[in-house]
């Protein structure tokens, strides 16, 4: 079973201070994890971690992460700007995106950060609006399904993301005349394996894919980003990656294909988010309804603003009702939030212990993809965030919204001038 990392005499503490909901993340399991990666790549000089903002886009975490040597991965003008605000400097700063906007490309380029193009066609708008760098990137689709040894494990053909293999060599080609130096490969093939087979399959490919390019196209490969895609097990009955597994095993790719190219010294660059944080943030919630119909319902004062990823996908998150962690899980629930929305259900046919009114309840590894994807439907507000630091002191990183919040993009408006904010 899963176990969270702070125990129920803490979060009665807590709660008198910052009521329910709220997400809490654990310093000290994101700096020992983050810590895990670097070793385990160490066998590459140039390696660096971009980590994901969009996963967790909070300046206090942010900041751990960096202080422990990440850099990071942005993919819109805000994200942008708040690496900017953190002082991270130009070669820590990696820009994917897509669809992009002119001004996106254009703070990019004034920090002088690695732009990742998503497209032929961005090559040409990226020179119009903001000229092309010195160090490009771009990103890689093969099509097609991807698999493993284990199996089939995405289907990249059907993504949005990324340049065919032809237009990679035609745009490398184009790039070089273009003015550009220095190049980087980047690809995101599969989400969230649990599978310590991903990262190394998909670094051969690539590993393969940048000789051919140089060979090809004559361009110089400084770095290759194997981005993101490292899982999490969100259920306690799955088994988690072993990082040390997955950087041996790209290590042994690297050997068999870069070295003997005479390309020993490209950079590895990786983009994680859910890896990162995800088991280091909990949703905490309280019980505040039970309903008896054709099913058992526990309501509880969060709902799929504080946490979409149930409602949007179907996702497994595990649930642990803090003080019955050793009780017989008897009773037959679905676990729900307040919308308007039938969907708004953190479990469906849960076995839980029995529930009382007024029980404290962790949802487990919500440190990545919980607070960032939450949005105002129904007029709800979002919750505060807080850290446990590593002597077990609490600190508020964000407050709750509140209906000011809510209403603050009206502020050119006098129609509610007559609003009373308490």
């Amino acid at each position: 079973m899963k176990k969270p990392f702070v125990t129920l005499e803490q979060l009665k503490e807590i709660t008198k201070k910052y009521p329910t909901p709220f997400h809490i993340y654990d310093e000290k399991g994101i700096r020992e994890n983050a810590r895990k990666l670097k070793e385990a790549f160490s066998w590459n000089s140039g390696f660096k971690e971009y980590f994901a903002v969009k996963a967790t886009p909070n300046p206090y975490i942010i900041n751990i992460l960096k202080e422990e040597g990440c850099g990071v991965d942005c993919s819109s003008l805000t994200e942008l700007m708040l690496a900017e605000a953190l002082g991270f400097s130009a070669s820590e700063i990696m820009f994917s995106s897509n669809a992009t906007p002119a001004n996106e490309f254009q703070k990019a380029r004034e920090l002088n950060a690695y732009i990742n193009l998503d497209d032929f066609t961005h090559i040409d708008f990226l020179e119009e609006v903001a000229g092309i760098p010195e160090t490009i990137c771009c990103r890689y689709n093969p099509g097609g399904v991807f698999q493993t040894a284990n199996g089939i494990m995405d289907h990249p053909g059907d993504a949005k993301y990324g340049f065919t293999k032809e237009q990679l060599m035609e745009g490398f080609k184009i790039l070089k005349k273009k003015g550009a130096k220095y190049f980087g490969l980047h690809s995101f093939l599969a989400s969230n394996t649990v599978s310590n087979e991903y990262y190394p399959t998909l670094a051969g490919i690539l590993f393969e894919l940048a000789v051919e390019l140089r060979d090809k196209t004559g361009v110089e490969i400084k770095f290759i980003n194997l981005s993101g895609g490292i899982g999490v097990p969100y259920r306690p009955d799955e088994e988690p990656n072993d990082i040390f597994v997955i950087g041996e095993g790209v290590r042994k790719e690297f050997e068999r294909v870069l070295v003997p190219a005479g390309m020993g010294d490209v950079a590895i660059f990786t983009e994680l988010g859910r890896f990162m944080l995800a088991p280091y943030g909990h949703l905490v919630a309280t019980a505040l309804h039970e309903k008896h119909i054709y099913k058992e319902y526990i309501g509880l004062d969060a709902c799929a603003v504080d946490l979409m990823r149930p409602a949007m996908y179907g996702a497994y998150h595990h649930i642990t009702v803090m003080g019955k962690e050793d009780a017989v899980c008897d009773h037959k629930y679905d676990i729900t939030g307040s919308l308007c929305e039938n969907n708004d259900k953190f479990a469906i046919d849960r076995m839980l212990p029995k529930i009382d009114i007024g029980d404290l309840i962790v949802i487990h590894d919500t440190g990545a993809h919980g607070y960032a994807m939450g949005y105002n439907y129904n007029g709800k507000l979002k919750s505060a965030e807080l850290l446990l630091k590593e002597d077990q002191t609490v600190q508020l990183i964000r407050r709750a919204e509140t209906p000011k919040d809510y209403f603050a993009t009206f502020d050119f408006s006098e129609i509610l001038k007559n609003m009373k904010w308490e």
